[in-house]
């Protein structure tokens, strides 16, 4: 089980509610669950999480240390519409292996297994950090903070945003980005000699060039400037460079 909250949308706007706000698109859950963000009018990251029709009703599932924030937003966003947001007492499981009865694939990468609500299924030992190193995947809290726009974190390449949808909240800052710039910055893996603290400071030429994150043996997942992160660079005392 991992440390996640359900937060479940039920009533007649349920879905029409939530398709104004997130970033991918709601009817997609017809096929499985949905990886998608909610963020500021500004385009930066609020909260991350899957989302799963059941019924009528749609279910987000959401890493526990965000699922305040997120019920207080979504709540701020309600106004009129007929809908109620609640709480799902159910537990949830992950596993790389074999899937058991109901799971559901994780929609991010085929390599992160799948997902199953309700029951018990036992921890099958995998190294997820392992895994997120090595297919660049970022974590709530850890590489997504509240700093982070979600084209730099992979949520593209990760089947977490929708550009055909419409509207959503930030939407016009994710487009932009998207359609009209090139992106100058981004998460990335590296190669590391020695390790440092999550959140250390990475250097190029005495220049800062990025922030790094998780590390997993003599790899890692940074937040580099592109135009920057070229030969070694330094997070306090590791030596980085990109492969």
């Amino acid at each position: 089980m991992t440390q996640r909250t359900l937060i479940q949308l039920t009533g007649p706007d349920a879905r029409s509610f939530l398709q104004n706000l997130i970033t991918n698109d709601v009817d997609r859950t017809a096929g499985g669950l949905v990886y998608s963000a909610l963020l500021t009018p500004q385009g930066k990251f609020i909260a991350d999480f899957f989302v799963l029709a059941d019924g009528d009703a749609l279910v987000l599932d959401v890493a526990a240390s965000h699922a305040p924030t997120l019920a207080q937003r979504l709540s701020m966003y309600k106004l009129r519409a007929d809908l109620e947001i609640s709480e799902r007492a159910q537990t949830v499981s992950r596993g790389t292996g074999p899937a058991p009865e109901g799971a559901l694939p994780d929609p991010r990468h085929p390599a992160l297994g799948w997902r199953l609500y309700g029951g018990d299924a036992p921890a099958d030992g995998t190294d997820w950090d392992a895994l997120r190193v090595e297919h660049v995947i970022p974590e709530t809290g850890i590489e997504l903070t509240p700093e982070t726009y979600i084209l730099e974190a992979g949520f593209e390449r990760l089947n977490g945003i929708d550009f055909r949808k419409g509207c959503y909240v930030g939407q016009e800052i994710a487009a932009r980005m998207k359609h009209k710039t090139e992106l100058k910055k981004g998460l990335v893996q590296v190669e590391i000699d020695g390790a440092a603290p999550v959140g250390t400071e990475i250097t190029a030429n005495g220049k800062p060039a990025g922030t790094l994150y998780t590390q997993n043996g003599n790899r890692a997942l940074a937040h580099l400037r592109f135009n920057r992160a070229e030969g070694e660079m330094q997070a306090d005392s590791a030596t980085l460079r990109r492969p």
